[in-house]
């Protein structure tokens, strides 16, 4: 989570993510935000906390069985979940493995999917498709 989408966010923002070195940014990023070291399943949040919970190209990397779970979790903090992940496209295929080389120059295989607009929002358990492009797609549930 490095603050790209969130600090574009109405209201109060409470960011998450697993990494110390993101959470470091976004807090830089985001000065007025809460800044939250943690895992997306279980959320590190009370039941009902959130008015919205907000995700950005995180939900496409999730396998199956997690995809489930995390929802789930979205459901329990809050009222509202808005995915925006990477539109599928004629040009990649749905999922793939991907390798990504970090500045340290470490190397990772990441798990990814591509999703079209009825695809995530029927994983999702419906909602209101917010965007539709070429590169990504967002979905209210």
């Amino acid at each position: 989570m490095t603050g790209t989408f969130a600090r574009h966010l109405p209201g109060d923002v409470v960011a998450l993510d697993q990494s110390e070195s993101m959470v470091a940014l976004a807090a830089e990023r985001l000065p007025g935000a809460r800044v939250v070291q943690g895992d997306a399943v279980p959320l590190p949040f009370a039941d009902g906390e959130f008015e919205r919970v907000f995700t950005s190209h995180f939900y496409g990397h999730l396998l199956p069985g997690e995809r489930e779970q995390f929802v789930a979790e979205a459901r329990r903090v809050g009222r509202e979940l808005v995915v925006v992940d990477s539109a599928r496209r004629d040009d990649v295929p749905p999922e793939e493995h991907q390798q990504r080389v970090l500045n340290d120059g470490s190397r990772h295989s990441v798990y990814k999917r591509f999703l079209t607009p009825d695809e995530l929002s029927a994983e999702l358990g419906g909602g209101s498709v917010l965007h539709a492009g070429r590169w990504f797609v967002a979905v209210a549930a």
